[in-house]
């Protein structure tokens, strides 16, 4: 009886554990059986998971172990990325890849042109020659457009937004100067700043040496205005457009405080674009149109009150006498002082222009002044000189009567003196000396009537051009000044006049 119950007890045991065994095995089967199930509608794992072969079982452990294996895996792919060089090898910025080297166009628009937009700003102006009619500044010029197949994810990248590539591997814009006759002095940058989202940046710093038409007529209060344009050399207006983006205003305001003033002063600065025609057809053109005032206090010191101060010695001299040579000498070196200041002129002034400069007007009319001044002197001396040589052979003539006269009167007495002595020759006697006393005083007496006579005739008809000389003297001094002032006024109007 007690067999048959142990027997029993033993089977029901074996059957247990039985059970458990399959409940097991089933258990550890069921990632399988879901995996392989693929006609009862089940989603298939295999894109994630690796497929488990027959007979190799895998417990848990060893699943979180392969988890964690591969998310560390996943973060070392991802630090791998964080740098510039993984962007460039993702966009192939290489010098051999010609693709980037294209010009970029935008297909969703109606034109496929690319747009470049151009601020410049001024920094200085180094020279203004009026002669070789040249202007020289320095400018920073910043050009920005965008090229939609150099973009990547910021967020692929360790959130890189912005890297800065060589410029010769990418596409840039053949943007020139017009009126630039030099090349520029400032070494190029050979880098680019390339947005995530493709918009490229290129800044130039450039001395630009650039023709401009000098107006020179109101020198040295002048006022010039250069133009910079920018076009492109090779593309048309069909293919790159040129715009603009930043104020004017803002940009003059930018350049006034980091300007230093030197001889010109910076007044306005304003752009405009407009399309002209080519040989490869219509370019967008954008030009800058730079105002700029010249200091006139050093030309004015140095060049203007000299030469009003040589006018000024010129009315001066007429206190001089015109009796002597000083005044003609002391008129020909002012006038040659102002032939100096005319050299120094020539030499700043360009040969050619419209109009004659008020400066040039300025100095021939003060040396065609000064002119006139000593070729009134030299007519003055002339009629003065002429009187002078009427009152020389006046007293010639004199002389000469009176030395007749002289000798006459010598005759007589002698002669009479002879006669004397012929009838009484063994001594004088009372009458032939108180004959050669009267002779003796009659000569003097005769003299003195000559110089009365000759005195009466000088105040008579003497110096009748010295008064026409006084005469003529008095008049042009009047006319002088009357014709200086005149000028002075109305060139000084033109000067200070405003343009229209």
């Amino acid at each position: 009886m007690m067999l048959a119950g142990f027997f029993f007890l033993f089977l029901v045991s074996g059957g247990s554990t039985s059970n458990i065994s399959e409940q097991t095995e089933l258990h550890d089967d069921q990632p399988n059986f879901n995996q392989d199930n693929d006609e009862d509608g089940s989603t298939n794992q295999d894109s994630k998971y690796p497929k488990l072969q027959q007979g190799n079982y895998t417990n848990q452990n060893d699943t979180n172990t392969t988890v964690v294996n591969q998310q560390s895996e996943g973060v070392m792919n991802h630090v791998a990325d964080c740098s510039h060089r993984a962007i460039y090898n993702r966009l192939n910025l290489v010098k051999d890849n010609n693709n980037s080297k294209i010009r970029p166009s935008r297909p969703s628009r109606s034109s496929s042109a690319t747009y470049v937009n151009v601020d410049m700003r001024l920094y200085a102006i180094l020279e203004v020659n009026e002669k070789k009619q040249q202007f020289v500044s320095y400018i920073w010029v910043t050009l920005r457009w965008y090229d939609k197949d150099i973009t990547w994810n910021p967020a692929d990248f360790c959130n890189i937004g912005k890297i800065y590539p060589p410029s010769d591997v990418l596409w840039t814009p053949d943007l020139t100067i017009e009126e630039m006759i030099e090349d520029n002095k400032v070494p190029m940058s050979p880098y680019v700043a390339l947005d995530y989202d493709g918009e490229v940046y290129l800044q130039r710093n450039m001395v630009v040496v650039s023709s401009c038409r000098m107006e020179v007529y109101k020198f040295p209060f002048d006022v010039q205005n250069c133009k910079l344009s920018f076009k492109s050399i090779a593309h048309s207006s069909e293919n790159l457009k040129i715009t603009t983006s930043a104020d004017s205003k803002w940009s003059m305001e930018w350049s006034l405080e980091r300007m230093t003033q030197s001889e010109w002063l910076f007044v306005n600065f304003n752009r405009n674009e407009k399309v002209v025609e080519d040989h490869n057809g219509y370019k967008t053109m954008l030009i800058y149109t730079i105002t700029m005032k010249r200091r006139s206090a050093l030309y004015i010191a140095n060049f203007l009150l000299p030469i009003m101060f040589f006018l000024g010695l010129d009315l001066a001299s007429f206190g001089i006498s015109d009796s002597g040579g000083e005044k003609l000498g002391f008129k020909v070196t002012v006038l040659l002082a102002v032939t100096v200041m005319q050299l120094i002129l020539n030499d700043i002034l360009p040969a050619s222009s419209d109009r004659i400069p008020l400066i040039a007007i300025y100095c021939i009319g003060v040396f065609g002044l000064m002119m006139l001044s000593l070729v009134e002197t030299i007519l003055m001396m002339y009629l003065l000189g002429k009187d002078a040589a009427v009152e020389e052979n006046r007293e010639d003539e004199e002389q000469r009567r009176n030395l007749k006269k002289s000798t006459s009167a010598d005759e007589t007495p002698a002669e009479q003196l002879s006669v004397t002595k012929e009838g009484d020759s063994s001594k004088p006697t009372a009458e032939s000396i108180a004959l050669e006393n009267i002779s003796d005083e009659l000569r003097d007496v005769e003299k003195t009537l000559t110089r009365v006579l000759n005195g009466r005739k000088k105040g008579n008809k003497a110096g009748c051009w010295t008064r026409v000389a006084e005469k003529v003297n008095i008049v042009f001094i009047i006319t002088y000044v009357i014709a200086v002032i005149v000028f002075l006024i109305v060139l000084f109007s033109q000067w200070t006049k405003d343009d229209e």
